[in-house]
């Protein structure tokens, strides 16, 4: 009993104090949520292999640029490293290779080739000019614009035929409400990995073009 409540509180601190993707929920419908997301600068790299070699992979190389391996900017000629506070989710979404060159959104992508998007998003007190650069060739920042999601959340752990069947899902609900979704649905990781499953914060999400009558509910996301 004493080590899984010291489980569950480090679970609980790891999170704590972490920036989160601003959003405002827009209507509740069957399986999932609509959320209206405020732009965002993500920081993100390419990688290709199994789903968790790819992600962890590419969540170490994000993690390196964002400890330190990078060169800041102070008013003029660029100057030094600076540590980057950490952020969740971590993202991913399924993506071919045609799609990697349209700078997609946040998220893992795994194509026919076998390649996925791994990002992070960034804390929103930077810009583009004011963001430390990375020194890796393999990460991009790129800013997104506004978009509007269709979002599912779930526990446990993220297992790839999990996330494909949630993914699935969502899109399922989607074609029954007659709401179109723009490009691959995308999966969204909160919590470390020593997490306990039951207190871990994943999410299916997708871009829509319309939304249709629901539930009307607002608020924004500080979780």
């Amino acid at each position: 009993m004493v080590g899984l409540t010291i489980w569950i509180a480090v679970g609980v601190v790891s999170v704590a104090g972490i920036e989160t993707p601003k959003y405002e929920v827009i209507a509740k419908h069957d399986g999932y949520e609509v959320r209206q997301y405020a732009p965002q600068i993500v920081a993100e790299v390419t990688m290709g292999g199994e789903f968790r070699e790819a992600m962890n992979g590419g969540f170490r190389k994000l993690a390196d640029y964002i400890f330190g391996n990078n060169t800041k900017v102070i008013d003029g000629p660029a100057s030094g490293s600076e540590k980057i506070e950490m952020t969740a989710p971590v993202l991913e979404q399924e993506v071919s290779s045609e799609k990697i060159k349209m700078t997609a959104p946040v998220l893992e992508q795994q194509s026919k080739t076998d390649t996925r998007v791994v990002s992070f998003v960034m804390p929103s007190k930077y810009t583009l000019d004011t963001l430390p650069k990375p020194n890796n060739a393999d990460v991009r920042v790129v800013e997104v614009p506004a978009k509007r999601y269709a979002v599912n959340r779930f526990s446990g752990t993220a297992t790839q035929d999990k996330a494909a069947k949630k993914k699935q899902d969502l899109l399922d609900a989607l074609k029954r409400d007659k709401i179109e979704a723009v490009g691959a649905p995308l999966l969204a990781q909160y919590n470390p990995p020593w997490t306990p499953p039951l207190m871990r914060r994943n999410e299916v999400m997708v871009e829509i073009a319309t939304e249709r009558a629901g539930n009307a509910a607002t608020g924004q996301s500080s979780e």
